[in-house]
């Protein structure tokens, strides 16, 4: 199989964190346009960890098809370490948005290949974050193999997600206790935490989710701010409210990156959650991926980090 690196190497001596996940091409329909554009949690991760001071290594795992390969090349010229894998389809998702941008109609037009544990040989990480857009994206021995390597952390979004012909369906991760051994840190928001454990109160549900594996569980309640349940303690992490909220696309993806950004660091849960959650306040002021700068999450945290 052959390999494609992007990018050059950074300092050995930087904690590594590696995203494994597709980059898809995405259609977005609304009454007034239709736009083509990259996306999924490879693509807003990465534009979000890039975009922070370079205090960890960074790679990018992913699979695209030749003709999508300028969204690889796009995220090198901005600095991103990527490898590419080939693929013979790039993932192709449609959402079609009516007049209420709630109702969404989304299908999946076309699908990459899953990702194989051979592909990274010579990729090392502290924590290895699995950008899963479908639930079948990796398979369990690939998890099992990664595991021994350093931390996983993943968002349970993807696994609730199945394809059958073109369309989406939401269904429970019907092996979550068998994966969720092999996990570190899961991330949840509040209907997803409610189909996994059957819970609706996000500490119950959190305590469960930690009794099936993960030392960290983070869940994510909108406006509400965010819960961390870390080795047993909780955490309450405030809300930093804007008013100005033009895009949430990505918001999740955000979060995760300013979260492993800091616990890569060694920062606290508390401290990790704070700097997550100052990052998608920024992203939701903004189209497009997180462009702010560590000045912009400090002038929102102000005393809740250390950087």
């Amino acid at each position: 199989m052959i390999m494609v690196i992007l990018s050059e190497n950074k300092s050995k001596d930087m904690e590594k964190i590696c995203c494994i996940g597709h980059i898809t091409r995405d259609k977005i329909v609304t009454p007034k346009s239709t736009v083509y554009m990259a996306g999924g949690v490879a693509f807003y991760f990465s534009y979000a960890i890039n975009n922070l001071p370079k205090l960890v290594d960074y790679t990018l795992v992913t699979k695209l098809a030749d003709e999508d390969l300028p969204s690889a090349e796009e995220m090198k010229e901005k600095g991103v370490k990527v490898t590419v894998f080939p693929s013979k389809q790039t993932v192709f998702f449609e959402n079609i948005y009516g007049e209420n941008s709630d109702d969404r109609k989304q299908r999946v037009v076309a699908k990459s290949d899953q990702f194989c544990i051979e592909e990274m040989e010579g990729i090392d990480a502290k924590i290895f974050h699995l950008g899963t857009l479908l639930s079948d994206d990796f398979s369990l021995d690939y998890v099992k193999e990664l595991s021994k390597r350093g931390r996983i952390s993943i968002d349970a979004q993807g696994f609730l997600r199945e394809v059958r012909g073109e369309k989406v369906f939401p269904v429970d991760w019907q092996e979550k206790r068998e994966w969720l051994k092999y996990i570190d840190i899961v991330k949840v928001n509040e209907m997803e935490m409610a189909v996994l454990t059957g819970e609706e109160d996000p500490r119950k549900a959190a305590q469960i989710l930690a009794s099936w594996g993960p030392s960290e569980v983070l869940v994510t309640l909108g406006s509400l701010g965010s819960l961390i349940l870390h080795n047993g303690e909780f955490i309450e992490v405030p809300p930093y409210k804007t008013d100005n909220v033009v895009d949430a696309t990505g918001c999740g993806d955000t979060y995760m990156a300013g979260y492993l950004y800091c616990r890569a660091q060694d920062k606290s849960p508390r401290e990790s959650g704070c700097f997550a959650a100052a990052m998608c306040t920024l992203k939701l002021a903004h189209n497009g991926p997180f462009s702010g700068s560590i000045d912009d999450i400090k002038a929102i945290c102000k005393d809740d980090i250390s950087f």
